[in-house]
């Protein structure tokens, strides 16, 4: 009846394994929304920066 605890033993170590890892998406349809607005808004502030420094040459980049 060894392999009866065998099968116990890691059933125990899957579900542990399982608990650790991280889910995939835990916000609600609206946070998810807002979070995707706010990334893109950021991203056109970064955009529109570019754009600002090519059009006066590109002499004043930031490192």
């Amino acid at each position: 009846m060894a392999r009866g605890n065998q099968r116990e033993k890691a059933r125990e170590k899957n579900l542990k394994a399982q608990a650790g890892q991280k889910s995939k998406n835990g916000m609600s349809g609206t946070e998810f929304a807002k979070a995707k607005e706010d990334t893109a808004a950021i991203m056109r502030a970064k955009q529109a920066a570019a754009e600002a420094r090519k059009a006066e040459g590109g002499a004043s980049k930031k490192k």
